[in-house]
């Protein structure tokens, strides 16, 4: 990653120039990622979801192999870190009410966890080609949503939310 792009993505910035850094990046093939855990974090576009999954205590994604995949992980409020279906959380408040309020399902994670988690893995990796590049894709097995990837460097990714329905892209980060 570029000087340049690293401070695009690390500030606020238009959905436009994520798009341009993202164009610009190289692929990241399913082989290259499928290395276990990876920490999320946003890029601030002004989103509608701008601060929903990082207050509902979002941690990442976890790509054990290519049909073994956890799109969401969450960590509770000691630290435990757990699956959740994407189906049993409600992804349909995000961007209706106000991030912070929030907060209390992150406090109480750890309680409201058994009717969210899973230890099924509940998305697929696959290499596709999406704006001219053929990069890693994971996709939900039971929601209309795609995520796709470019690498960033050897340990960290951008990925954009492809979802129907959803009229702007959702920009973030992986690490490892």
């Amino acid at each position: 990653m570029t000087e340049n792009q690293r401070t695009v993505l690390s500030g606020r910035c238009t959905p436009e120039q994520a798009w341009a850094v993202f164009d610009d990046l190289p692929a990241a093939r399913v082989a290259e990622v499928t290395t276990g855990r990876w920490r999320g974090s946003e890029v601030d576009t002004g989103h509608p979801w701008a601060g929903v999954l990082v207050e509902s205590g979002w941690y990442g994604k976890q790509f054990d192999s290519p049909d073994a995949v956890h799109p969401l992980l969450f960590s509770d409020e000691n630290g435990s870190i757990f699956a959740v279906d994407p189906r049993r959380a409600p992804l349909g408040l995000a961007g209706r009410i106000p991030a912070t309020w929030l907060r209390p399902v992150r406090n109480n994670l750890r309680i409201l966890s058994p009717a969210l988690r899973t230890k099924k893995p509940t998305a697929r990796l696959r290499d596709i080609d999406y704006r001219g590049v053929v990069s890693a894709a994971m996709v939900y097995d039971h929601l209309p949503i795609i995520d796709h990837f470019r690498r960033l460097d050897e340990d960290a990714l951008l990925g954009v939310m492809d979802m129907r329905g959803l009229a702007e892209p959702y920009f973030f980060i992986l690490e490892r």
